[in-house]
Protein backbone atom coordinates (compact mmCIF):
# COMPACT_ATOMS: atom_id res chain seq x y z
CA UNK A 1 0.00 0.00 0.00
CA UNK A 2 1.30 3.45 -0.96
CA UNK A 3 2.31 5.65 1.95
CA UNK A 4 1.00 9.42 2.14
CA UNK A 5 4.31 10.53 1.08
CA UNK A 6 4.58 7.85 -1.86
CA UNK A 7 1.11 8.90 -2.96
CA UNK A 8 2.04 13.04 -2.57
CA UNK A 9 5.00 12.17 -5.10
CA UNK A 10 2.93 10.22 -7.65
CA UNK A 11 0.16 13.29 -7.75
CA UNK A 12 3.03 15.43 -8.36
CA UNK A 13 4.75 13.32 -10.98
CA UNK A 14 1.12 12.77 -13.00
CA UNK A 15 0.23 16.83 -12.68
CA UNK A 16 3.81 17.66 -14.10
CA UNK A 17 2.94 14.86 -16.85
CA UNK A 18 3.42 15.57 -20.56
CA UNK A 19 2.80 13.01 -22.93
CA UNK A 20 4.84 12.24 -26.09
CA UNK A 21 2.98 14.22 -28.48
CA UNK A 22 3.58 17.08 -25.93
CA UNK A 23 6.62 16.70 -25.73
CA UNK A 24 7.76 16.88 -29.61
CA UNK A 25 5.87 20.10 -30.34
CA UNK A 26 7.74 21.45 -27.24
CA UNK A 27 10.85 20.49 -28.97
CA UNK A 28 9.62 22.20 -32.15
CA UNK A 29 9.25 25.64 -30.14
CA UNK A 30 5.86 26.70 -31.67
CA UNK A 31 3.31 28.49 -29.85
CA UNK A 32 -0.10 26.31 -29.41
CA UNK A 33 -3.11 27.93 -29.38
CA UNK A 34 -6.13 26.10 -27.51
CA UNK A 35 -10.58 26.84 -27.07
CA UNK A 36 -13.43 25.71 -29.00
CA UNK A 37 -11.60 27.37 -31.57
CA UNK A 38 -10.12 30.51 -33.06
CA UNK A 39 -11.42 33.45 -34.39
CA UNK A 40 -9.03 33.84 -37.71
CA UNK A 41 -5.92 31.71 -39.30
CA UNK A 42 -5.04 34.58 -41.05
CA UNK A 43 -4.41 36.84 -37.85
CA UNK A 44 -2.95 33.81 -35.68
CA UNK A 45 0.77 35.07 -34.89
CA UNK A 46 3.60 32.23 -35.65
CA UNK A 47 6.78 31.63 -34.06
CA UNK A 48 10.19 30.57 -35.96
CA UNK A 49 9.79 27.17 -37.04
CA UNK A 50 13.55 25.71 -36.86
CA UNK A 51 13.30 22.56 -38.58
CA UNK A 52 11.05 23.87 -41.32
CA UNK A 53 14.69 25.14 -42.50
CA UNK A 54 13.41 28.73 -42.69
CA UNK A 55 9.62 29.43 -41.85
CA UNK A 56 7.46 29.93 -38.94
CA UNK A 57 3.85 28.12 -37.47
CA UNK A 58 1.81 27.77 -34.38
CA UNK A 59 -0.13 24.46 -33.32
CA UNK A 60 -3.85 24.53 -32.99
CA UNK A 61 -4.96 22.10 -30.33
CA UNK A 62 -8.48 22.92 -30.21
CA UNK A 63 -10.62 21.58 -27.14
CA UNK A 64 -12.58 19.44 -29.93
CA UNK A 65 -9.52 17.27 -31.14
CA UNK A 66 -9.26 14.82 -27.98
CA UNK A 67 -6.02 14.56 -28.57
CA UNK A 68 -7.00 12.46 -31.48
CA UNK A 69 -5.56 14.62 -34.26
CA UNK A 70 -4.43 18.44 -34.48
CA UNK A 71 -3.62 21.38 -37.04
CA UNK A 72 -1.41 23.77 -37.53
CA UNK A 73 -1.02 26.93 -39.83
CA UNK A 74 2.67 27.67 -40.99
CA UNK A 75 3.99 30.26 -43.35
CA UNK A 76 6.78 29.84 -45.93
CA UNK A 77 8.63 33.03 -46.62
CA UNK A 78 9.19 34.60 -50.02
CA UNK A 79 10.99 32.34 -52.85
CA UNK A 80 11.91 29.90 -49.72
CA UNK A 81 11.39 26.06 -49.24
CA UNK A 82 10.67 24.77 -46.49
CA UNK A 83 13.43 21.30 -45.27
CA UNK A 84 11.76 18.22 -47.27
CA UNK A 85 11.16 15.52 -44.50
CA UNK A 86 9.04 12.32 -43.99
CA UNK A 87 6.12 11.19 -40.99
CA UNK A 88 4.26 8.30 -40.49
CA UNK A 89 1.00 10.25 -40.05
CA UNK A 90 -1.83 11.51 -42.30
CA UNK A 91 -1.99 15.23 -43.40
CA UNK A 92 -3.52 17.18 -45.72
CA UNK A 93 -3.05 20.90 -46.64
CA UNK A 94 -5.59 23.83 -47.60
CA UNK A 95 -3.86 27.13 -48.89
CA UNK A 96 -4.53 30.48 -47.41
CA UNK A 97 -2.89 32.77 -49.57
CA UNK A 98 0.00 32.30 -51.89
CA UNK A 99 0.79 30.12 -54.82
CA UNK A 100 3.89 27.69 -54.81
CA UNK A 101 4.61 24.26 -55.64
CA UNK A 102 5.27 20.51 -53.63
CA UNK A 103 7.53 17.78 -54.23
CA UNK A 104 6.54 14.21 -53.10
CA UNK A 105 8.82 11.24 -53.68
CA UNK A 106 9.60 7.71 -52.60
CA UNK A 107 12.61 7.28 -54.86
CA UNK A 108 14.78 10.94 -55.05
CA UNK A 109 14.90 9.95 -58.72
CA UNK A 110 11.87 10.32 -59.13
CA UNK A 111 9.81 12.94 -57.74
CA UNK A 112 6.73 14.50 -58.78
CA UNK A 113 5.81 18.18 -58.36
CA UNK A 114 2.70 20.15 -58.73
CA UNK A 115 1.60 23.84 -58.65
CA UNK A 116 -0.79 25.35 -55.77
CA UNK A 117 -2.58 28.63 -55.32
CA UNK A 118 -4.97 29.77 -52.83
CA UNK A 119 -7.75 27.87 -52.30
CA UNK A 120 -5.60 24.71 -53.67
CA UNK A 121 -6.21 21.27 -51.26
CA UNK A 122 -4.45 18.70 -51.05
CA UNK A 123 -2.75 15.52 -48.75
CA UNK A 124 0.54 14.26 -48.48
CA UNK A 125 0.66 10.22 -49.04
CA UNK A 126 1.55 8.31 -45.78
CA UNK A 127 5.26 8.49 -44.91
CA UNK A 128 6.31 9.84 -48.46
CA UNK A 129 9.02 12.55 -48.85
CA UNK A 130 7.80 16.15 -49.71
CA UNK A 131 9.14 19.32 -49.54
CA UNK A 132 7.42 22.88 -50.01
CA UNK A 133 8.16 25.55 -52.33
CA UNK A 134 7.00 29.27 -52.27
CA UNK A 135 6.86 30.42 -55.54
CA UNK A 136 6.77 34.10 -54.88
CA UNK A 137 9.30 36.58 -54.55
CA UNK A 138 7.33 39.01 -52.80
CA UNK A 139 4.71 37.24 -50.74
CA UNK A 140 4.55 34.70 -48.01
CA UNK A 141 2.54 31.56 -48.30
CA UNK A 142 0.58 30.40 -45.53
CA UNK A 143 -1.40 27.86 -45.14
CA UNK A 144 -3.38 25.39 -42.96
CA UNK A 145 -2.46 21.75 -42.40
CA UNK A 146 -4.54 18.84 -40.28
CA UNK A 147 -2.76 16.09 -39.03
CA UNK A 148 -2.90 12.53 -37.28
CA UNK A 149 0.00 13.28 -35.11
CA UNK A 150 -1.17 12.98 -31.82
CA UNK A 151 -2.35 9.42 -31.47
CA UNK A 152 0.35 8.27 -34.18
CA UNK A 153 3.30 9.88 -31.45
CA UNK A 154 1.81 8.77 -28.10
CA UNK A 155 1.38 4.85 -29.56
CA UNK A 156 4.64 5.06 -30.63
CA UNK A 157 6.58 7.27 -28.37
CA UNK A 158 9.80 7.15 -30.96
CA UNK A 159 10.52 9.57 -32.65
CA UNK A 160 13.20 7.76 -35.74
CA UNK A 161 9.84 5.25 -36.26
CA UNK A 162 7.79 8.10 -36.72
CA UNK A 163 9.84 10.80 -38.89
CA UNK A 164 12.50 8.25 -40.25
CA UNK A 165 10.91 4.84 -41.24
CA UNK A 166 11.71 3.32 -44.63
CA UNK A 167 8.35 1.89 -45.04
CA UNK A 168 6.50 2.59 -48.22
CA UNK A 169 2.84 2.33 -48.16
CA UNK A 170 2.33 0.85 -51.31
CA UNK A 171 -1.44 0.39 -51.81
CA UNK A 172 -1.32 4.55 -51.27
CA UNK A 173 1.97 5.81 -53.28
CA UNK A 174 4.55 4.23 -54.96
CA UNK A 175 5.46 7.55 -57.44
CA UNK A 176 3.00 6.53 -59.89
CA UNK A 177 3.12 9.82 -62.31
CA UNK A 178 0.00 12.12 -62.28
CA UNK A 179 -1.20 10.94 -59.00
CA UNK A 180 -1.53 14.49 -58.29
CA UNK A 181 -3.50 15.09 -61.09
CA UNK A 182 -6.98 16.39 -60.68
CA UNK A 183 -9.81 14.02 -61.62
CA UNK A 184 -13.31 15.34 -62.24
CA UNK A 185 -15.66 15.80 -59.66
CA UNK A 186 -18.37 13.93 -58.65
CA UNK A 187 -20.72 13.83 -55.02
CA UNK A 188 -17.49 11.34 -53.78
CA UNK A 189 -14.89 12.60 -55.37
CA UNK A 190 -11.88 10.32 -55.52
CA UNK A 191 -8.77 12.96 -55.99
CA UNK A 192 -5.56 13.23 -54.35
CA UNK A 193 -5.67 16.86 -55.50
CA UNK A 194 -8.25 20.53 -56.11
CA UNK A 195 -6.85 23.41 -57.69
CA UNK A 196 -9.28 25.71 -56.06
CA UNK A 197 -11.51 24.18 -53.61
CA UNK A 198 -13.83 27.57 -53.11
CA UNK A 199 -15.24 26.77 -56.64
CA UNK A 200 -15.82 23.25 -57.14
CA UNK A 201 -19.12 21.18 -57.56
CA UNK A 202 -21.66 21.09 -55.19
CA UNK A 203 -24.07 18.02 -55.04
CA UNK A 204 -27.14 17.59 -52.62
CA UNK A 205 -27.74 14.44 -51.30
CA UNK A 206 -26.23 12.74 -48.51
CA UNK A 207 -27.37 12.41 -44.82
CA UNK A 208 -30.53 14.10 -44.56
CA UNK A 209 -30.11 17.11 -41.95
CA UNK A 210 -31.89 19.14 -43.63
CA UNK A 211 -31.42 23.10 -44.60
CA UNK A 212 -30.63 22.73 -47.84
CA UNK A 213 -27.39 22.26 -47.90
CA UNK A 214 -25.11 20.45 -50.88
CA UNK A 215 -21.80 19.25 -50.31
CA UNK A 216 -18.76 17.21 -51.72
CA UNK A 217 -16.86 14.31 -49.96
CA UNK A 218 -13.34 13.79 -51.01
CA UNK A 219 -11.43 10.62 -50.74
CA UNK A 220 -7.40 11.25 -50.86
CA UNK A 221 -4.34 9.23 -51.34
CA UNK A 222 -5.86 6.17 -49.60
CA UNK A 223 -6.05 8.61 -46.32
CA UNK A 224 -8.55 7.19 -43.06
CA UNK A 225 -8.96 10.54 -42.73
CA UNK A 226 -12.15 12.28 -44.47
CA UNK A 227 -13.09 15.46 -45.75
CA UNK A 228 -15.65 17.70 -47.33
CA UNK A 229 -16.91 21.19 -48.28
CA UNK A 230 -20.07 21.73 -47.49
CA UNK A 231 -22.81 25.05 -49.25
CA UNK A 232 -25.42 26.58 -47.03
CA UNK A 233 -28.01 28.62 -48.49
CA UNK A 234 -29.54 31.67 -46.87
CA UNK A 235 -32.72 31.54 -44.67
CA UNK A 236 -32.65 28.00 -43.77
CA UNK A 237 -30.18 25.92 -41.43
CA UNK A 238 -29.51 21.98 -40.36
CA UNK A 239 -30.61 19.76 -37.75
CA UNK A 240 -28.52 19.30 -34.85
CA UNK A 241 -26.29 16.26 -34.68
CA UNK A 242 -23.52 15.19 -33.03
CA UNK A 243 -19.90 12.35 -34.26
CA UNK A 244 -16.99 11.45 -32.52
CA UNK A 245 -13.93 13.88 -32.34
CA UNK A 246 -11.26 16.02 -34.36
CA UNK A 247 -13.41 17.12 -37.02
CA UNK A 248 -12.19 20.84 -38.10
CA UNK A 249 -14.24 23.33 -39.45
CA UNK A 250 -12.74 26.08 -41.42
CA UNK A 251 -14.88 28.63 -43.00
CA UNK A 252 -13.90 29.65 -46.49
CA UNK A 253 -16.92 32.35 -47.42
CA UNK A 254 -19.74 33.28 -45.04
CA UNK A 255 -20.26 34.50 -41.72
CA UNK A 256 -22.61 33.22 -38.98
CA UNK A 257 -22.21 31.16 -35.56
CA UNK A 258 -22.40 27.62 -34.14
CA UNK A 259 -23.73 26.57 -31.16
CA UNK A 260 -22.35 23.17 -29.38
CA UNK A 261 -23.66 21.60 -26.47
CA UNK A 262 -22.98 18.38 -24.64
CA UNK A 263 -26.13 16.89 -23.58
CA UNK A 264 -27.56 18.24 -20.48
CA UNK A 265 -25.23 21.15 -20.38
CA UNK A 266 -25.43 24.90 -21.55
CA UNK A 267 -25.00 25.70 -25.25
CA UNK A 268 -21.67 27.49 -26.52
CA UNK A 269 -21.66 29.87 -28.93
CA UNK A 270 -19.10 30.04 -31.52
CA UNK A 271 -19.40 33.20 -34.08
CA UNK A 272 -17.23 32.88 -37.04
CA UNK A 273 -16.25 34.30 -40.77
CA UNK A 274 -13.81 33.47 -43.07
CA UNK A 275 -11.02 32.01 -41.75
CA UNK A 276 -12.75 30.62 -38.52
CA UNK A 277 -11.99 27.04 -37.25
CA UNK A 278 -13.48 25.16 -34.61
CA UNK A 279 -14.39 21.90 -33.40
CA UNK A 280 -17.02 20.29 -31.94
CA UNK A 281 -16.20 17.57 -29.66
CA UNK A 282 -17.18 13.98 -29.10
CA UNK A 283 -20.39 13.36 -28.42
CA UNK A 284 -21.15 17.15 -28.60
CA UNK A 285 -24.28 18.30 -30.70
CA UNK A 286 -23.67 21.11 -32.64
CA UNK A 287 -25.56 23.29 -35.42
CA UNK A 288 -24.31 25.44 -37.63
CA UNK A 289 -26.30 28.78 -38.76
CA UNK A 290 -25.86 31.24 -42.18
CA UNK A 291 -26.34 34.77 -39.76
CA UNK A 292 -26.08 36.48 -43.09
CA UNK A 293 -27.51 37.42 -46.49
CA UNK A 294 -24.89 35.86 -48.56
CA UNK A 295 -24.28 31.88 -48.86
CA UNK A 296 -21.49 30.03 -46.32
CA UNK A 297 -19.02 27.92 -47.89
CA UNK A 298 -16.86 25.44 -45.36
CA UNK A 299 -14.29 22.91 -45.39
CA UNK A 300 -14.49 20.16 -42.87
CA UNK A 301 -11.52 17.68 -42.30
CA UNK A 302 -11.62 14.31 -39.43
CA UNK A 303 -12.60 11.31 -38.88
CA UNK A 304 -15.77 11.99 -36.50
CA UNK A 305 -17.76 10.31 -37.93
CA UNK A 306 -16.32 7.33 -39.16
CA UNK A 307 -14.81 6.80 -35.46
CA UNK A 308 -16.85 4.21 -33.52
CA UNK A 309 -18.43 5.23 -30.12
CA UNK A 310 -17.44 3.18 -26.98
CA UNK A 311 -18.67 -0.23 -27.56
CA UNK A 312 -18.21 -0.15 -31.45
CA UNK A 313 -21.55 1.07 -32.62
CA UNK A 314 -21.61 3.69 -35.30
CA UNK A 315 -23.22 7.40 -34.77
CA UNK A 316 -26.35 7.46 -37.13
CA UNK A 317 -27.98 10.48 -38.11
CA UNK A 318 -31.86 9.58 -37.19
CA UNK A 319 -33.89 11.28 -34.33
CA UNK A 320 -32.12 10.74 -30.80
CA UNK A 321 -35.60 8.94 -29.68
CA UNK A 322 -34.85 6.05 -32.37
CA UNK A 323 -31.58 6.10 -30.59
CA UNK A 324 -29.57 7.83 -33.43
CA UNK A 325 -27.24 10.91 -32.80
CA UNK A 326 -29.80 13.94 -34.40
CA UNK A 327 -32.32 16.29 -33.07
CA UNK A 328 -35.03 16.56 -35.37
CA UNK A 329 -36.52 20.17 -35.49
CA UNK A 330 -39.98 19.97 -33.77
CA UNK A 331 -37.33 18.49 -30.55
CA UNK A 332 -35.21 21.71 -30.72
CA UNK A 333 -35.43 24.54 -28.00
CA UNK A 334 -37.19 26.79 -29.10
CA UNK A 335 -34.82 29.54 -28.42
CA UNK A 336 -32.53 28.36 -31.19
CA UNK A 337 -35.49 29.04 -34.12
CA UNK A 338 -35.97 32.19 -32.00
CA UNK A 339 -32.09 33.48 -32.22
CA UNK A 340 -31.65 32.52 -35.69
CA UNK A 341 -35.25 34.40 -37.14
CA UNK A 342 -33.41 37.37 -34.97
CA UNK A 343 -30.38 37.05 -36.87
CA UNK A 344 -32.17 36.70 -40.35
CA UNK A 345 -33.85 39.67 -39.54
CA UNK A 346 -30.56 42.10 -38.48
CA UNK A 347 -28.74 40.75 -42.00
CA UNK A 348 -31.93 41.79 -43.76
CA UNK A 349 -32.69 38.28 -44.92
CA UNK A 350 -35.55 35.84 -44.79
CA UNK A 351 -36.30 32.64 -42.75
CA UNK A 352 -37.39 30.17 -45.41
CA UNK A 353 -38.41 27.03 -42.72
CA UNK A 354 -41.86 27.46 -43.47
CA UNK A 355 -41.85 23.91 -42.72
CA UNK A 356 -40.28 24.37 -39.02
CA UNK A 357 -43.07 24.27 -36.47
CA UNK A 358 -41.33 27.01 -34.30
CA UNK A 359 -40.97 29.24 -37.31
CA UNK A 360 -42.91 32.53 -37.40
CA UNK A 361 -41.52 34.41 -40.56
CA UNK A 362 -44.18 32.66 -42.94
Amino acid sequence: MATPANAEEEVKERLAYKSPYETWKESEGLPTYRGLGVKSVFDLELAPWKSSGSGSAAFLNLDGTGGFNDSYVAEIPPGKSFTAHRHLFEETMYILKGRGATSVWIDPNHKQTFEWQEGSYFAIPMNAWHEHHNASGQEAVRYIAMTAAPRVIDTFNNHEFVFDNDFVFKDRFTGEDNYFKQTNATQQWSTNFVSDVRVCQTFSGGFDRGGGAKSTVFRMVGNTMKSHVSLWGVGAYKKAHRHGPGIHVLIIRGHGYSLMWKEGNQMERIDWGPGSVFVPPEMWFHQHFNGAADPVFFLAIGWGSDKPKAGGKAYVYKSVKEGGDQIEYEDEEPMIHSEFEKAMRGAGAKCKMDYHPHCTMK
